[in-house]
């Protein structure tokens, strides 16, 4: 994984350094999917391990300490993720729960999604010995929101009554998806959607084409701007807003048989973004994610009820919590498009 400061980021790093003379022994950040919060949180975690840091707070990037960061095995590091994230790091140097997934393994299991209680308890062991240099110990948790319940609670107790000289970084994307009681015991640190000016000019440095369409079909992200242009094909999302744009009974359950295999979480915030357009042009004329469907936007905004619009729009928010733990992936794309169709028709 690339520990990378975007330009966007530079002003978030100088206000983080404020925090080294009384570091907290958890700190979570937060901000929107795509924005690159890993990258970020690696930069931090190599830094605190740094022998020999640099006035900015970057590692040097010379010593012993950030030679064994580099290679992915410092003594006195650790990072918890799900098993999904491990054969394919995120496309987007991301925390993975909003990206279109990672390689399926050979087995025909495929990798979890979850962080694990027993991830947790192996920590348990690494935070009892002493540190390699008599520095600090750092474990980075992400995307937090992945933690199972009994994980959480492992990870509580933990942080209720953290080991001396450990740091914990989380990063979540959404914090109303995590314990309460998890958000209480960590410092927070909003990390901030890029304006859409250095977002464009960061895209274009990495010579995506139609980069303003790609940016405003990924919500102004620009690392999942990236990613999703990557992909090679529009397919999936075009198949999806033809149907969003014409609704009916036969036109959902035709595209939810295509779109079975898609990654469910992506469907849902494009749906979602889809219905934010819609109840956006209906109280105020504008758009913001997908303009080149103006046409069939207004007219749709034109005959759809407020109240209806906003009981799609809620429905979307709750199969979003269960996007990731469907009981069968084409009964959830059916059942996504069903609701949509029924409220907009």
């Amino acid at each position: 994984m690339s520990n990378t400061i975007y330009p966007w980021q530079a002003s978030a790093w100088q206000q983080l350094q404020l925090m080294r003379a009384r570091l907290p022994h958890a700190i979570l950040f937060h901000g929107a999917a795509g924005t690159g919060k890993a990258g970020f949180i690696e930069a931090f975690a190599q830094s605190l391990l740094c022998e020999d840091v640099r006035a900015d707070g970057h590692a040097c990037g010379r010593c012993a300490s950030c030679g064994w960061f580099s290679q992915q095995n410092h003594p006195d590091y650790r990072r918890v993720r799900p098993e999904a994230l491990e054969d394919e790091p995120p496309a987007e140097g991301e925390e993975g729960a909003e990206s279109d997934g990672g390689k399926k393994t050979k087995s025909a299991k495929a990798p979890s999604k979850e962080i694990k209680i027993e991830q947790i308890r192996a920590l348990a062991d690494f935070m009892n010995i002493s540190t390699h240099r008599q520095g600090l110990r750092v474990v980075v948790v992400y995307p937090a929101e992945a933690l199972n319940m009994p994980a959480s609670n492992a990870l509580l107790k933990t942080l209720e009554e953290p080991p001396p000289g450990t740091v914990f970084l989380l990063s979540s994307n959404s914090l109303d998806r995590l314990l309460p009681t998890i958000l209480s015991r960590c410092r927070k640190f909003a990390l901030p959607m890029p304006d859409e000016a250095a977002a464009l000019a960061w895209l274009k440095e990495q010579g995506l084409a139609d980069a303003d369409s790609w940016l405003r079909e990924q919500g102004g992200a620009p690392l999942a701007a990236l990613a999703q242009s990557e992909t090679g094909n529009r397919e999936d999302l075009e198949a999806l807003l033809h149907c969003l744009a014409h609704p009916s009974v036969d036109g959902a359950l035709r595209t939810a048989e295509k779109l079975s295999k898609a990654p469910l979480a992506t469907l849902v915030s494009w749906t979602q973004r889809w219905l934010y357009d819609l109840f956006s042009y209906k109280l105020a004329g504008s758009i913001r994610y997908y303009p080149r469907y103006q046409k069939e936007i207004a007219v749709l905004a034109g005959k759809v009820h407020t109240a209806n619009l906003l009981r799609a729009m809620k429905n979307a928010n709750d199969r979003r919590a269960i996007a990731d733990h469907p009981l069968s992936p084409k009964l959830f794309v059916e059942d996504l498009l069903l609701d949509y169709t029924s409220c907009c028709t």
